[in-house]
């Protein structure tokens, strides 16, 4: 009985130590497991904001308003929202000067800021087409097909939509959201604020309070 008795102290001593040695192993191992876990997500994620870290800031591009700078610009391309702005301006402003034709583009693109008209660049040129004196920009609803036959006047007034739409003009009009020739002479333009005549146009700003100002 007593060699019993010493034989499973023996073993005893002997398991002992190897299963506490093997515990604190597992131990060890999941802890180190833990952390890194709990590692992994966050350098996960700094690597992903990294992907969307800021470059150097792009320098502006300077305009000049002239034919000769619009000549030097490459070919502009863009969306369906691009090609209705520079097919307004083709019809609207082709024979106004290149300050002209910024100035147009800038009432159309202040018209889609302001809250007050469609929020997108066709939806404002497009505003009222088909009804009788309700259009918004005259030849939507003149009854003439909008064709373009003046290619080289067309490339131009595309290339004045591009850098409106990317921003690249300095504000001409003190954001005049209404305009018309000198040849006319409206009735909402006693009501309105003029805030620049730009060529043969001469453009407004509402007067009414919103929200934001």
């Amino acid at each position: 009985m007593l060699r019993y008795i010493l034989a499973v102290a023996v073993m005893a001593a002997t398991v002992l130590p190897s299963a506490s040695f093997a515990e604190r192993k597992a131990t060890n191992a999941a802890k180190t497991e833990l952390v890194s876990r709990g590692e992994l997500p966050v350098q996960n994620f700094r690597d992903y904001l990294s992907l969307f870290k800021p470059g150097k800031p792009l320098e502006p591009k300077k305009v000049s308003y002239s034919k000769d700078w619009l000549d030097q610009q490459p070919a502009a391309k863009g969306d369906e929202h691009f090609k209705c702005l520079a097919e307004a301006l083709y019809f609207e402003a082709r024979g106004e000067s290149v300050r002209g034709q910024f100035a147009v583009a800038e009432v159309i693109l202040n018209r889609v800021k302001s809250g007050r008209f469609p929020d997108s660049l066709c939806g404002v040129i497009k505003q009222g087409t088909g009804k009788k004196y309700q259009c918004q920009f005259t030849y939507t609803c003149d009854g003439h097909k909008e064709v373009i036959r003046e290619k080289r006047a067309y490339e131009r007034v595309s290339k004045v939509a591009r850098a409106a739409i990317d921003g690249a003009s300095k504000e001409l009009t003190e954001g005049a959201t209404h305009y018309h020739t000198t040849a006319v002479n409206p009735s909402w333009s006693r009501v309105y604020k003029e805030t620049a005549r730009i060529g043969v146009h001469v453009f407004y700003r509402h007067n009414y309070q919103t929200a934001s100002n």
